[in-house]
């Protein structure tokens, strides 16, 4: 098996894994408030977490970058936290037409998660083939990404136009569960 090919599955795995579901609860408040209409805005909404995920992979690879592991994994579920409260103050609005709080959001927490991961990945990819290696990752990233998407689309369609439910009240009731979760999480990852 290639490095670029072990990689690309670490990285479907690393997004695609239940356990580390900050990543999928992150994705689901990201794109709720789209449609496939909107795929244009949802690929580059995911294309630049994935962006500022692979920079702070980049940096904490070649030792550019230090951090607090404890202030990290607490600012991962803040960054979740932060879009869920953008979409239910925006869940009355027909269109997304700005969406700068969330490219803001998306980079935040791909550079967020990816310092988040870096140790385990530095120790993954030590060896000469580091760039082969983040270029793998990265792919793997993006496609688990557009996997999720794709089903929190769908399941927003089906509940949508199938059973007749509001987009606002769809926007609503899918932020609030990840709210509900989020908490948790803030409350164990609570570094203070």
């Amino acid at each position: 098996m290639s490095q670029l090919q072990l990689f690309f599955e670490l990285g479907l795995k690393h997004v695609l894994d239940f356990n580390g579901y900050d990543h999928i609860l992150f994705l689901i408040v990201l794109v709720v408030s789209y449609t496939f209409n909107d795929w244009r805005k949802v690929l580059g909404l995911v294309t630049f977490f994935t962006i500022g995920h692979t920079v702070s992979l980049v940096l904490s690879s070649y030792d550019i970058v230090n951090f607090n592991s404890a202030a990290i994994e607490f600012l991962i579920p803040i960054s979740i936290l932060v879009t869920a409260i953008y979409n239910m103050s925006n869940a009355e609005k027909t269109t997304n037409k700005s969406n700068w709080v969330l490219l803001v959001a998306t980079l935040f927490f791909g550079v967020i998660h990816g310092l988040g991961f870096s140790t385990y990945f530095k120790m993954m990819a030590s060896g000469g083939e580091k760039v082969t290696s983040l270029l793998g990752f990265a792919l793997g990233i993006e496609v688990a990404q557009v996997i999720i998407v794709c089903v929190v689309l769908i399941l927003g369609f089906i509940i949508q136009r199938m059973l007749n439910v509001s987009r606002q009240l769809w926007i609503l009731i899918s932020s609030s569960i990840v709210i509900g979760i989020v908490l948790t999480i803030l409350k164990e990852t609570w570094p203070f």
